[in-house]
């Protein structure tokens, strides 16, 4: 049976059927799979109930897997990132890892323990934002950097009892991390250019305080335009792909105290480099920093 595709929104996202990712995917089927990513941003699989094993797998067709470069890997895996709602809520929009310069490339999420309502997760298209922009605006975001690190709080406790929460949060900022971005990155493979921002962003650079606020609100309303989102209604078993270099998202805090668990692992990605041809640049914890590959990177940057 064929491969089908049917779109979710209009900008973003769309689902397959008619595969199993823990299955024996030919190579015409991956290339199949990896040319949607870049078409759609997001890829969404229904009853696929991968284990944590074939989650490994199927994420190395598309490269080195690399593990969250601050917070411990789920227990016999390298690079499963376990994410339990009782100790950390995403809830405001970012790219993963945008405070180590070669974020990743792209993320595989599986859901597990869905809740019985809400719990919801949004994806925006970043590079129809910045496509959209009027002329002037594009030309002011093509030159400017900003500034991302891990202080962030949506790790943070909701009160300062809950305990799991603060182990979260300071596990999560335990080593501080910066990195200077592009506003405006240009996709590896796609030729697209794309707004780099997200809740891991402090500042833009080169201007005030007040400033850099206004123009992250300018341009981060562009990208979470709900016009430019997709939503998905999760269901235990379902498996979505997304091009971390052409999107963010949010996971909708809307479900109390069920239980909500979910998966990902993340594959390697490059450094970034703007309209200009500047790359990004690592700041902390030393300038030639990069997102650690393996437990062994982690420890010798620790060191």
């Amino acid at each position: 049976m064929a491969i089908q595709i049917n779109p979710v929104a209009g900008r973003i996202g769309a689902q397959l059927s008619g595969v199993q990712l823990s299955g024996d995917i030919s190579a015409e089927d991956f290339d199949f799979i990896n040319a949607a990513l870049l078409k759609y941003k997001v890829l969404f699989f229904r009853e696929q109930f991968l284990s944590d094993e074939q989650h490994e797998s199927f994420s190395r067709r598309f490269g080195d897997q690399v593990p969250h470069p601050t917070v411990r890997s789920a227990e016999k895996s390298n690079a499963i990132l376990h994410l339990d709602a009782k100790e950390t809520r995403a809830n405001s929009w970012h790219t993963d890892v945008t405070f180590v310069a070669n974020y990743p490339k792209l993320s595989i999420l599986r859901g597990v323990v869905i809740p019985p309502y809400g719990g919801d997760t949004v994806w925006a298209n970043t590079a129809t934002a910045y496509a959209d922009l009027p002329e002037p605006l594009k030309q002011l975001a093509d030159n400017l950097r900003a500034l991302h690190t891990n202080l962030y709080d949506y790790a943070a406790p909701r009160n300062t009892s809950d305990a799991g929460l603060k182990r979260y949060r300071e596990q999560f900022t335990a080593q501080v991390y910066e990195t200077e971005h592009p506003l405006v990155r240009v996709h590896p493979e796609t030729g697209e250019r794309s707004l780099l921002l997200g809740h891991f962003v402090k500042q833009i650079q080169g201007v005030s305080n007040n400033d850099s606020k206004q123009l992250i609100r300018l341009f981060h309303d562009r990208i979470t335009h709900v016009d430019n989102t997709v939503r998905w209604r999760w269901q235990a078993g379902d498996v979505v792909i997304w091009d971390n270099r052409a999107t963010q998202h949010i996971a909708i805090n809307d479900y109390g105290d069920a239980e909500r668990i979910v998966r990902r692992t993340t594959v390697a990605g490059d450094v970034p480099y703007g309209v200009d041809g500047r790359l990004s640049q690592a700041i902390k914890p030393t300038p030639e920093t990069l997102s650690p590959k393996t437990e062994a990177d982690k420890k010798h940057l620790a060191a």
